[in-house]
């Protein structure tokens, strides 16, 4: 299993001790939400967004490593994924999904983890 797919990229701008909470989202092709929570756990990383309008008010969960940038000064977090991708992900249930290693597993192979 590819970990670094769980970890924030050393050049993602991201600071351990950041509150990412209510900082904009946007994919490689437009906005998608809102950041709801957020894990700096190492090697467990994510981001769970709150899509709104976009995709019927449904939250997806994001893994660090599909984060390419943060910016504090704009609350902005940008990421190495398409709007399209990130609809046509595994369907996320806070209940359900959070610590689920299945989950996490359907998840790295929707975004490319290699294993």
């Amino acid at each position: 299993m590819n970990e670094n797919l769980w970890g924030y990229a050393p050049t993602s701008g991201h600071t351990p001790d950041a509150d990412l909470s209510g900082y904009r989202v946007e994919a490689a092709d437009g906005r998608i939400g809102k950041v709801d929570k957020h894990s700096n756990v190492v090697g467990s990383q994510y981001i769970v967004v709150d899509t709104g309008v976009w995709i019927f008010g449904k939250e997806v969960l994001l893994p660090a490593g599909t984060i390419t940038s943060i910016s504090h000064e704009d609350r902005t977090i940008h990421v190495a994924r398409t709007r399209d991708e990130i609809k046509a992900a595994p369907e996320f249930d806070e209940e359900k999904h959070l610590g689920d290693p299945h989950y996490r597993d359907q998840l790295g192979g929707h975004y490319g983890s290699g294993h």
